[in-house]
């Protein structure tokens, strides 16, 4: 495969996309905008649980690959996705 000089096309097409900050048109300091969600979303975003990240959780289990004592169960796991599928699937039988 030839590589060719194209390389000074995509640098040009770069510069030109930049724009400067005085060509932004920036809204006004009194203008507001009307955001609504939807129940989903709003559920979502007020659902009260605890964060699903947990950092001590992944440096154990970082560690554990480490040391090559990280077992993975494939049983526990084909049984949570066929159940997620399930659940997928009845969810949009009922929409």
């Amino acid at each position: 495969m030839k590589i060719d000089s194209t390389t000074s096309t995509v640098g040009n097409v770069h510069s030109a996309t930049r724009t400067s900050s005085s060509s932004v048109t920036r809204p006004a300091a009194d203008t507001t905008t009307d955001v609504h969600l939807s129940e989903l979303a709003a559920q979502l975003q007020y659902s009260g649980e605890a964060p699903a990240f947990d950092a001590t959780r992944v440096a154990d289990i970082k560690q554990a690959i480490a040391e090559g004592r990280f077992t993975i169960n494939t049983e526990a796991i084909a049984d949570r996705l066929i159940a997620s599928a399930s659940e997928l699937v009845s969810s949009q039988r009922q929409s």
